[in-house]
Formats: structure tokens, sequence, C-alpha cells
């Protein structure tokens, strides 16, 4: 009698764990883990911005009127590069004494607080830099140095932006630039899965910080910058974007962490790209190009350096597999059968290009993301 009763709780144990289990597992495949990565001035915030947009995930009224404060920012901040590659001798420019005066009155402004409005006294006074033909060539020239490449969009709406009960649009806030610092994480609901969207900063200040967020990743997005091909980084001017984003690509792509990984890669900013291509030939930066000026061709082009440099760190995955060197990584990314490239060229700011794009993504993620389920 004893026996039996100890083998029914023993039995009655055993069912709850494996419900345990089942209820786990369906958890594990409800959520959703995505990296979102790219180095500096890839337009990778923007795309987050986006995410929230598409997914209705709405900005808070305190998150709008910091983006307020934020464009504001980026008009202000800006002079003082232009003032720069102005006074800079290799471009040939030069500033006259009025239109320094200008720059030396805007670059002594203050920033604004919660509900104030934009100092009207300004307006004008970047409305006439703005104006300046000089002004205009340094602009041309610091979008390869980096000036934020918003100032066209936000300049070409002034009074608008100074009106005293200016709220940002949406649109507005897609444009805003600021810099990513740490460690930012996105939820949203798509359908019945729990989907996390960790945004961590670009410049590489912030990319040790990359490794905390490695584990239990469903798909990295990677984001690049096609304008990127002949400009610097902020933090290095003497390192071309397009260059340093391939060296961090081909590092992620052969970490033993994303062996069963989605890699999705947006090759951003083709409103840009189109536009540079015409006066500003690939094959400067990069002597192999053998294309066309033509942005077509130069799409191809990167689109085939990144599956190379994707494939490459494939290679050396499968030649490292019985290195003791390696780190331990859950059994659950163990092998890469499953890996995964897909690419996808973008407008960050044109909503309508992003939603058809995410459309395909969500739909790799659940794929992988059951796939990876199937193994835990």
């Amino acid at each position: 009698m004893g026996i039996c009763a100890s083998t029914s709780v023993e039995d009655e144990q055993t069912r709850q764990a494996e419900q345990v289990m089942r209820e786990a597992k369906r958890t594990t495949q409800r959520q959703t883990k995505v990296l979102l990565l790219g180095t500096g001035d890839s337009g990778k915030s923007t795309i987050l911005k986006q995410i929230r947009v598409i997914n209705s995930v709405p900005f808070t009224p305190q998150e709008v009127e910091t983006f307020r404060q934020i464009i504001f920012s980026n008009l202000v901040q800006s002079m003082g590069l232009i003032l720069e590659i102005m006074d800079d001798e290799a471009f040939n420019i030069g500033c006259s004494d009025n239109l320094r005066q200008l720059f030396e009155t805007v670059r002594g402004t203050p920033d604004i607080v919660d509900g104030q409005p934009y100092p009207k006294e300004y307006q004008s006074v970047l409305q006439a830099i703005w104006d300046d033909v000089g002004v205009q060539k340094a602009v041309t020239i610091g979008f390869k140095l980096a000036l934020p490449d918003n100032l066209t969009y936000y300049f070409a709406d002034l009074p608008r932006l100074f009106a005293h009960d200016y709220v940002p649009t949406e649109q507005d806030i897609l444009y805003s630039r600021v810099r990513t610092s740490g460690i930012k994480e996105t939820e949203f609901t798509a359908g019945k899965r729990q989907i996390s969207v960790v945004d961590v900063g670009g410049q590489r200040s912030e990319r040790r910080k990359w490794i905390h967020c490695f584990q239990d990743v469903t798909a990295v997005l990677f984001i690049v910058s096609l304008s990127g091909y002949d400009q610097s980084l902020v933090e290095d001017r003497q390192t071309n974007q397009m260059q340093d984003a391939m060296t961090v690509w081909e590092s992620i792509c052969s970490s033993p962490w994303f062996e069963r990984t989605s890699f999705i890669l947006f090759l951003n900013k083709e409103d840009i790209f189109k536009k540079r291509i015409a006066h500003s030939s690939i094959r400067r930066f990069f002597p192999d190009y053998d294309g066309k000026d033509d942005y077509k061709d130069g799409e191809r082009y990167f689109k085939r350096r990144f599956l190379h440099l994707h494939n490459k760190g494939l290679q050396t995955l499968a030649s490292t597999a019985d290195s003791s060197t390696r780190p331990k990584i859950p059994s659950k990314v163990a092998s890469t059968d499953a890996r995964q490239m897909y690419s996808y060229i973008t407008t960050a700011t044109d909503t309508n290009v992003v939603r058809n794009v995410l459309g395909s993504v969500n739909d790799i993620i659940l794929r992988n993301n059951l796939a990876l389920s199937a193994i835990v």
C-alpha cells in the first residue's frame, strides 16, 4: 500500500514537472529577442523608431518633448562643424566677418528646457547662415565628415519649427539625431509573439557593451549606411564608415554566439546614396569596384561584399569548431546548419519602405524562432 502511494505521488510530480517544461517551451516560442546592431551614423536609431511606429508603440508625451529639444540641438550643434569646415584652408571656402558673427551668436545658444519654445531671435540667424552660398558648399563637404544628414529636412521648414506651439511630427522625430548610449530595449507584440528589440550604441566606445546582449538572440539586425562609402566616422575622421561597418560585420559573423542566428542586413540610406553616387565615385574608396557609377550597380557590389564576409565568418566558425579556446555556448546555438543571411535596401525615414521590409523580417524571425525552440 505504501509503495503504491509513493509511486502515485512520484507520477504526479513527474506530470507536473513535464507540464512546467511544456509551458516554458511555449513561452520560449512566444518570446523573440532581436539584437539591433550597426556602426555610428548608420540610421540604426531611426529604424528602431520606425519599428515602434509600425507596431503601434506610441511615443510618450515626455519622449516627444525630448525629441523637440533634440531637434533644436541638431540645428545649433551642426553650426560648429560647418564653421570648422569653412575655416579649413584645405577646402578654400572662407568665412566673412559678418557671417562669423552669426555663427558665434548661434554657438552660444543654451539648451532649451521642457516647455520652452525655440528662442525666436535665433530663427532669422539660422536662416541667414543656411542661405549663405559658402555655407552650402561647406554643408556638401560636411556630409562626408559626419555632418547630420537631417539638416536639409529641418531647414526647409524652419518657420514651423520655431512656432510657439510647435510639437514634433512623427516624421520630425524620425529625422532627429542623437547618439545611442548604453543599451535600450523596446518590446511589442506581433500576433502571439512577444518581441524584444535590443539596441546598443554603435560608436566604437559603445561596442564593448555588445557582448552583454549576445545570449538567446533569435536574429541580428545589422544596419549599414550605403551613403557611408565616402564618409568618415564621427569619432575618427581617418576611418571610412563603410570599411568600419565591414570590419564589425565580419567580427560578429564569426562569433560563436551567432552560429544559428539569422543575420538580417539593412543597406540603409538609399535615398542619399542615389544622389551622392552621381558625383562621388565608389572606385575612389573601393578600388576593386568594377561597376558603373550607378546606384543599382553600387548596391549589388556592397551586397556581394557583405555576403562574402558573412560566408567567411561561417568558414571561420567551421574551422574552429573543435578548438578548446572557443567559448562554451549553450547547445541551442551549436550548429551552423540553420544560419541564413538576408539583405534589404532601405531608407529608414520612409515608413512605407520600412513597413514592407519589416513584414519580411517578421517572417524570418518567426521561422528561426521556431527552429531554435525545437531544440531547446
